[in-house]
């Protein structure tokens, strides 16, 4: 048995497979975060590992024979959230998450100050990454940064918990902006224009290693005759990359969840920091990979959703077939855009609205708004040298049709969506468990079946070409009145 645990910004999830990879049982636990401040975006470390010893009674209840036989447990998680520890190993303070922007200002001052972030970490400085949140941290916070012994991401906080190590894997700490992300090592003169060293890193493994075992403790309490291997997991994305099998070079997928994503398997590092495209390390060796973000995906929907009092699946049925583009506009800049403009002070807005302007409206120009900018992702990532074939939904907002059939047209390229399973970040952890365990990728990450192919609708993609362009003509207006 094998075991992915996944620690989002919402929940935490934990997914115990067999052998053969077949689903034996699932469990969740809510998560909260905190925002004292406008753009802070803040969680306690110990909620984490509280939810994860609730996700692990909850499987251990339900499936005890199976839980008694894991042989390997696998994490995957939110990236970037800057988790500070003292000496004694506990949080010196919450954990500055990858959605809080409080340091746009450090941003610019790290770039002009050390170069080298856009050329060995391979990625524009933001505000999402953890160094400069550590900067910000060193600027106004000064009496808890003298105190670092370690800086760690969420996900290996649970790792800590679990083995006593501190360890990281090469995915997620790309994230970081300290990594020289060519050499999949920590880069002395990054960690430096931030006020850190090397000493204060964990140690780095491949996310298909071992990192370590599970804790006499914790063995005892689950059953456990032999310590369960942890292996080095991978950042979320990695992670669900892992778990549909986009591993090969071209191979991708695209994200239709809180933020949203674009993602392509890479066989070299391939940045391209003009477009703030993200260039990473991949959870297995010798492979990168290239994202591009966006902050609010399904988020735009459910933002309207709680604006208008309804449910955001509601809204999208009542849609039915889109015939032509929405005479409404949206931009999902709502908190903050990255790929391509990298503006933390940029946010939302509608256009076009008028008298007869409905839900239905509004909903319509949500979903295709969304869709407008995965394209900017795509068009930045093909630019960096990717060439996509069709890209694999995954995601709450892949479970409609409606904004498949909207991407697939938007983007022109075939969208897939997998057969019915949970082929996530979990499921990339679990059989990263597997990898670590067996020492071996072989057979591990194939690619799902596909239920259904959704193809550009091609009386649409002119009409689509045309929105998508006048669309694109509104950042730079709201930018030049200050909006």
């Amino acid at each position: 048995m094998f075991l992915g645990l996944d620690f989002g910004t919402s929940s935490v999830k934990g997914l115990l497979i067999d052998e053969n990879q077949s689903v034996i049982g699932a469990a969740s636990a809510a998560l909260t975060v905190d925002r004292p401040h406008l753009s802070w975006s803040e969680q306690a470390p110990d909620d984490w590992w509280a939810a994860s010893l609730d996700v692990l009674d909850d499987l251990a209840a339900h499936h005890p024979s199976e839980m008694a036989a894991v042989k390997a447990i696998g994490l995957s998680g939110q990236m970037h959230g800057a988790t500070l520890l003292g000496a004694d190993d506990r949080p010196l303070r919450p954990c500055i998450l990858w959605n809080d922007t409080r340091s746009a200002t450090q941003c610019g001052e790290l770039e002009a100050r050390e170069p080298q972030f856009l050329t060995l970490g391979g990625n524009r400085v933001m505000p999402g990454f953890t160094a400069p949140k550590l900067q910000w941290v060193r600027e106004n916070e000064p009496g808890i940064f003298e105190q670092i012994s370690k800086v760690l991401l969420p996900k290996d906080y649970i790792r800590l918990k679990l083995t006593g190590d501190h360890v990281s894997d090469m995915s997620d700490s790309a994230g970081t902006l300290w990594l020289d992300v060519a050499k999949r090592e920590w880069s002395a003169p990054l960690l430096a224009a931030t006020g850190l060293d090397r000493n204060q890193m964990p140690r780095l493994v491949e996310g298909s290693e071992a990192s370590g075992e599970v804790r006499t403790d914790l063995c005892q309490r689950y059953g456990w005759a032999k310590s369960p291997v942890v292996a080095g997991g991978a950042g979320d994305n990695a992670a669900s990359a892992c778990g549909i099998g986009a591993l090969p070079s071209g191979a991708g997928f695209v994200s239709l969840g809180t933020s949203g994503v674009v993602f392509v398997a890479t066989e070299r590092f391939q940045p391209n920091t003009k477009s703030a495209v993200h260039a990473f390390c991949h959870a297995v060796p010798n492979t990168w990979h290239q994202m591009g973000v966006i902050l609010s995906a399904a988020d735009s929907l459910n933002w309207l959703a709680r604006l208008l009092g309804a449910e955001p699946t509601e809204m999208v049925k009542a849609l039915g077939a889109i015939k032509s583009p929405s005479q409404v506009a949206f931009l999902p800049y709502l908190g903050g855009e990255r790929t391509p403009h990298n503006d933390a002070e940029i946010r939302g807005s509608f256009a076009g609205l008028s008298h007869t302007a409905g839900q239905i409206d509004l909903t319509q120009a949500v979903l295709e708004g969304v869709a407008f900018a995965l394209r900017d992702c795509l068009g930045a990532l093909t630019s960096a040298g990717s060439t996509v074939a069709g890209l694999t939904a995954v995601g709450g907002g892949s479970r409609s049709d409606v904004w498949l059939q909207a991407l697939a047209t938007i983007l022109k390229v075939p969208i897939f969506r997998p057969s019915e399973g949970d082929f996530g970040a979990s499921l990339g952890a679990a059989r990263l468990a597997m990898a670590a365990e067996s020492g071996s990728t072989n057979g591990i990450f194939s690619a799902p079946p596909t239920s259904r192919t959704f193809e550009p609708e091609v009386t649409q993609v002119a009409a689509y070409d045309e929105a998508y362009h006048r669309w694109r003509a509104l950042y730079p207006a709201l930018k030049q009145v200050g909006y």
